[in-house]
């Protein structure tokens, strides 16, 4: 993590510990929940956590079986996922929560606004896509359950560069997913995004309503090549009349390519509630 005021913390599951930090800023009229995506950590939100660190209270995550919090058992669902997120923000006395996720943090965020009705102010998605099933083909679903052979098949160099260069487009970005990456042996990080795409087709496959009651932000980098992303996000924000920011120039860690511009749509949402 950045060099800021915050404390690490440690949330036990039968699975494994999950690492997160919490930054506490008095009088703040929301604490912003940071949600990584899949294989990416906390790491990934540093230039949100600095931006925000004087204003308002945070927390984020290694999410299960990333980062510091390893080692996991990868056998968690999604809804796992939100059950203990519930827990830390419960251990924390966070109430009405705005959470950002980016890509597997959206799905996350979606997760938890289904199992906890009510329960969140507001949701900024990062360069994700909606669970609803409507959004997805059979072999779409399909395809996303069989992707752990596809990443074994590539040798662990060239992944690391397409992996680094194919989710951010600023070199700030590329060297950040470069070092995430590189915490990872080979086949520890094939077996998690494996894992990852398998638990995210399944949580569609439950065909969940999950809708979103909160105010909701859509943002996505105009160079964003993960997947459909860009092609989801046309067709989530035209069907529901959701606001939808598009990041000149940003790759699919839209956050950290252009921080600034996410940033201030963050906070654009922040002051709307």
């Amino acid at each position: 993590m950045a060099e800021l005021s915050m404390q690490e913390k440690v949330y036990s599951t039968e699975m494994g510990d999950i690492h997160y930090w919490a930054n506490k800023v008095e009088g703040s009229p929301v604490t912003l929940v940071f949600l990584p995506g899949l294989t990416a950590d906390s790491h990934l939100f540093d230039k949100q956590v600095q931006a925000f660190s004087s204003t308002y209270s945070w927390i984020v995550w290694d999410p299960p079986a990333h980062g510091k919090s390893r080692p996991f058992q990868l056998r968690f669902t999604l809804l796992n996922w939100a059950q203990w997120l519930h827990g830390i923000l419960v251990a924390e006395g966070t109430e009405r929560p705005v959470l950002v996720g980016q890509s597997m943090g959206g799905y996350l965020s979606q997760m938890y606004m289904d199992e906890y009705p009510g329960e969140v102010a507001g949701f900024v998605c990062i360069d994700s896509a909606p669970l609803q099933r409507s959004y997805y083909s059979n072999w779409e679903l399909a395809a996303l359950k069989h992707m752990e052979p596809v990443y074994r098949a590539i040798p662990w160099k060239p992944l690391i560069t397409w992996g680094s260069n194919g989710t951010a487009t600023s070199e700030y970005g590329r060297a950040l997913m470069r070092k995430t990456m590189q915490s990872y042996e080979k086949g520890e990080y094939c077996a998690l995004a494996g894992w990852g795409f398998k638990i995210l087709a399944e949580a569609v496959e439950e065909e969940r309503p999950y809708e979103i009651t909160c105010p909701v932000q859509l943002i996505c980098g105009e160079k964003d090549g993960a997947g459909s992303a860009k092609s989801y996000n046309k067709r989530w924000a035209k069907k529901t009349g959701y606001p939808m920011a598009w990041i000149p120039g940003a790759g699919h860690n839209s956050n950290t390519d252009n921080p600034e511009m996410v940033n201030g749509l963050i906070e654009d949402l922040v002051r709307s509630l």
